[in-house]
């Protein structure tokens, strides 16, 4: 944990440091410095304070941690915010979003939309963060633009998609845009075929055969409801995941999204293929689809990260409110209160999540040589007081009010609450104005 010589371009001064890997470590009066947008000190604040550095940032009452990690998402589904609430998932899919997704959604759409959940997900703590919605390129565009970090899968599906007329001309956008970012810094493309009852064998096994070839990571909802694997035992007489299995897709690059339904021939497949399990409680407990048994699956071994889903299911993208619903419903799926403490709750909304992405290396802890990903939260305010265990008290009394900075590979998107990127005003009141757009054109 010692500097070179050079000076730091940013020191900065905490009271707690959670770098998460190792686990349940939290260093008190630490500093950690950075240059050339990765972190390149971590140590006593006495140590810190000897080091050069172009910019010192005290940071009193405040925990840092590596920024939150959103595994699973449609960005640009903000603008259906509130739009159809307090349906069944095939109800409000099949009666509400996608009309309204055939209707409305463009390449502004997806712009607007995209831009408004990147504004939210910054003030929320979230440093990266999974995509999967049409137009990916935009989506991709807003990304590079706004400085954040992300995954943008590309959504495959058996018929016609806004930007895509078929899943040939979906997977060729794909191969192009994954050459064209291949070596972008801050942005990953995969492949998202949608589920497993809207792509077909024959395209699965087009997707499988150009992921292992482009060495790309391959992001779908399995499992999201009891219905989902029912109807696919009446007709094939096989289960989902067993049909993935079969057709080569479960691995290491493989992202299973929801995942509320597993028997234990499913649990002993994803252990096998050390598959990522992408845990969404907020969406599925809104949409009664079920519980993923996380604590089941972290005990057998399997990688389980979180991730909000869309705005339009959630209603928010909040991970660190997600974090927390996901350490209360373990503890009651399992029927145990010790179940995925709020050490293991922090470690699933940011390693976990790098993991699941293949980004491990780089981001999802605070170690010498990972990029500078990083989020300060206040816990200095009456509601988080008294504090005998900053971690505990981030995970179960703290809301993403209290993320007061957040960097990006050393770039600082968040200062004091404010975005330093982006206007938040205009962003809110293009917002307002697709609200009312669409509101007006509802029958």
């Amino acid at each position: 944990m010692t500097a070179t010589a050079a000076p730091l371009d940013l020191l900065l001064l905490p009271t707690w440091l959670v770098p998460v890997e190792p686990a349940g470590v939290v260093l008190k009066e630490h500093g950690l410095g950075i240059r050339d947008g990765r972190i390149a000190f971590i140590g006593p604040r006495a140590a810190a304070l000897k080091l050069a550095a172009t910019e010192v940032r005290e940071l009193p009452g405040m925990l840092l941690s590596p920024g939150l990690i959103n595994a699973h998402g449609h960005a640009a589904m903000s603008l259906f915010r509130g739009l159809a609430d307090d349906l069944p998932l095939m109800t409000w899919l099949e009666k509400h979003i996608w009309p309204a997704e055939a209707k409305w959604v463009d390449e502004a759409f997806v712009r607007d939309g995209t831009d408004l959940a990147i504004a939210e997900q910054l003030k929320g703590g979230i440093t990266c963060f999974s995509d999967m919605y049409f137009y990916p390129k935009v989506a991709s565009d807003c990304v590079h633009n706004s400085g954040m970090r992300a995954q943008i899968a590309i959504p495959i599906l058996d018929f016609p998609i806004p930007g895509a007329s078929s899943a040939d001309e979906a997977i060729r956008q794909g191969i192009e845009l994954f050459s064209d970012l291949k070596h972008h810094p801050r942005i990953k493309i995969t492949f998202g075929p949608h589920a497993p009852y809207t792509v077909c064998d024959d395209n699965l096994e087009k997707i499988r055969v150009i992921a292992e070839e482009l060495d790309a990571a391959i992001h779908m909802h399995v499992h999201e409801t009891a219905v989902e694997v029912q109807q696919a035992i009446e007709s094939t007489g096989e289960r989902p995941l067993a049909r993935l299995s079969r057709l080569g897709l479960l691995g290491p690059r493989f992202q299973a999204v929801h995942m509320t339904q597993i028997s234990e021939d499913d649990l002993a497949l994803l252990v096998e293929s050390n598959t990522s399990v992408i845990h969404c409680p907020e969406s599925n407990l809104k949409l009664a689809s079920g519980f993923c048994p996380v604590e089941r699956l972290w005990q057998a071994g399997v990688n389980v990260a979180i991730g909000t889903d869309g705005a339009a299911s959630n209603n928010d993208l909040d991970l660190l409110g997600e974090t927390r619903t996901a350490a209360m419903l373990a503890k009651a799926v399992a029927g145990s209160a010790t179940a995925l403490d709020a050490h293991r709750a922090l470690r699933m909304a940011t390693l976990n999540g790098a993991r699941a992405m293949g980004l491990e290396s780089q981001i999802g802890s605070l170690e010498i040589g990972k990029a500078a990903d990083i989020v300060a939260f206040d816990l200095s305010g009456l509601a988080q007081q008294p504090i005998y265990d900053p971690v505990s008290q981030l995970i179960y009394a703290t809301g993403r009010d209290c993320v007061k900075h957040l960097w990006v590979a050393g770039k600082q998107l968040l200062d004091d609450r404010q975005l330093t990127r982006m206007d938040e005003q205009q962003l809110t009141a293009t917002a307002i104005a697709w609200g009312q757009r669409i509101s007006g054109h509802r029958e």
